[in-house]
């Protein structure tokens, strides 16, 4: 198989599993919303009939799971877009801004409860007692969002999606929302109130920290966290074991939905070619996309020498290009060589100075001590570093 059958069908794979992905997390969130349209109806109904105010909000609770529901489906779509021009690195971080959003949702419903529950303690009207009907519904609806709640959770760890898993314990928050209406019912029907009110504050402070956790991650993610510094390290000293690199330095990471972008700089031996470089990147790429299946993208930069001084790139950038120092060197040699086009010249930019390869193809005799010479005329370069000549006989 060639080259480019072999990239192809790699491109086709990854298709074929962001497409599988992305049908099951609809058909996840699909199932969710169906039996939260059904539960909501169900709670409308029955708190209706059953004279349980409690029940009649916990539906309305569920209609607006069925509304994040199809909020999820929409960003979820989106999400698994492949790079465009516009976003050249994915649209990941779309599932990380609904992330964000789900997770204040729960803060903000876990405000409500809170706040309406503390008022119901406060003031001690009397209410109307519920029937059976809506303790059975209230129980059915329990049940059924943990069922929905651990089906969802299981998926989206599967895909690693954090909006799959969020919307997985919004899920939950209402089933711990019909527990406190459970739990308020029967008290009310056996002569306790406040158990409501009491039960579902302490609920509010559960949903309220899922809701917490949930958007903070994601926040950093936005904000282009790095990974932890032992995770961090352990890559450092990963990369450390390619054949080739002598030192990793400036290693820098950023989140981008679950997987991870890296940034690093490799320093390696400085009298190599540009090619040898260049394909000792790419190994280093290769072996961490095989041993990490998180990390997407790897951008190296090749360094011939640590230039990472307490935090700060040591700069060359005031050092002369190949067409300046050749014409300086040209003036300053002209009665000892002849710099010509032919001549192979080699320019190694090391500790903030220029070292000079110079392969000369001749018949003639040079003198023996040439470079001293060739060192004297330049000596009022002060960009000028090692010298070496090297003789090839035509």
């Amino acid at each position: 198989m060639h080259n480019h059958d072999i990239a192809h069908q790699a491109t086709s794979d990854k298709e074929q599993s962001a497409d599988q992905f992305q049908k099951q997390a609809q058909q996840v969130t699909l199932i969710g919303m169906v039996i939260d349209v059904i539960l909501g109806i169900l709670k409308i109904v029955f708190g209706l009939v059953s004279h349980s105010y409690a029940l009649i909000a916990d539906g309305l609770h569920s209609f607006s799971d069925a509304l994040t529901d199809i909020l999820v489906i929409a960003i979820t779509k989106y999400s698994r877009l492949e790079p465009d021009e516009d976003h050249p690195y994915g649209h990941e971080r779309f599932e990380t801004l609904g992330t964000v959003f789900l997770g204040c949702l729960l803060i903000a419903v876990a405000g409500a409860m809170a706040w309406d529950s503390v008022m119901r303690l406060l003031s001690q009207t009397s209410i109307e007692i519920p029937t059976w009907p809506a303790l059975v519904i209230a129980a059915v609806s329990i049940l059924a969002k943990e069922l929905i709640f651990r089906y969802t959770f299981h998926v989206g760890t599967k895909i690693k999606s954090d909006l799959i898993i969020a919307n997985a314990w919004h899920s939950r928050t209402d089933a711990l929302s019909s527990i406190v209406v459970f739990i308020g019912i029967a008290g009310a029907m056996s002569g306790y109130s406040w158990l409501d009110a009491a039960a579902a504050v302490v609920v509010a402070i559960m949903i309220a920290k899922v809701g917490w956790d949930l958007s903070w991650d994601s926040i950093k993610e936005l904000v282009d966290t790095a990974i932890p510094p032992e995770e961090t390290e352990e890559l450092r000293e990963f990369i450390k074991q390619t054949p080739g690199i002598q030192n990793v330095h400036d290693l820098r990471s950023r989140h981008m939905g679950p997987d991870i972008i890296l940034d690093v700089h490799l320093q390696v031996r400085p009298s190599i070619s540009v090619s040898e470089g260049h394909q000792i990147g790419l190994i280093v790429t290769d072996r961490l996309k095989k041993q990490y299946s998180h990390i997407r993208e790897v951008t190296f930069h090749i360094d011939a020498e640590d230039d990472d001084q307490n935090g700060q790139h040591a700069t060359t950038a005031s050092l002369p290009l190949r067409d300046e120092v050749i014409n300086t060197l040209r003036k300053s040699w002209a009665n000892s060589i002849d710099l010509k086009d032919d001549h192979n010249i080699n320019l190694h930019y090391l500790n903030n100075q220029i070292s000079v390869e110079i392969f000369i193809e001749s018949n003639e005799d040079h003198p023996p001590h040439l470079v001293n010479t060739l060192k004297e005329q330049a000596a009022s370069i002060n960009w000028l570093g090692d010298l070496t000549l090297w003789y090839q006989h035509k």
